[in-house]
């Protein structure tokens, strides 16, 4: 099964549904990608692949700066998990793979 691609993914946050593209290099059992939507972009950082389970970090800066820790699970064009933000807990995240 392959991972890589771009997602278009719904982040559910205490500020609203947050939309955004996640998009995954696959590089063994190790990845690289970006998170872009109306908050910025954010480079993923520290992709570890475990069969088809994912888990990373990125760097928020806005509305405040800290970083978030993530991990989903992708079954062919979907993408559902969750992403920790410190203190305020795990916000789920869903989402498909754009063709």
């Amino acid at each position: 099964m392959s991972i890589a691609g771009t997602y278009e993914c719904v982040t559910k946050t205490p500020m609203g549904d947050q939309k955004s593209e996640f998009t995954i290099e696959v590089n063994g059992d190790t990845f690289t990608g970006k998170n872009a939507g109306a908050m910025g972009s954010m480079d993923l950082e520290n992709g570890k692949i475990d069969g088809n389970k994912l888990t990373w970090s990125m760097k928020m800066t806005v509305p405040m700066p800290m970083t978030l820790e993530g991990e989903a699970t992708v079954d062919g064009d979907t993408i559902t998990g969750g992403v920790k933000a410190g203190a305020f807990g795990t916000f789920p995240m869903s989402g498909t793979r754009k063709a």
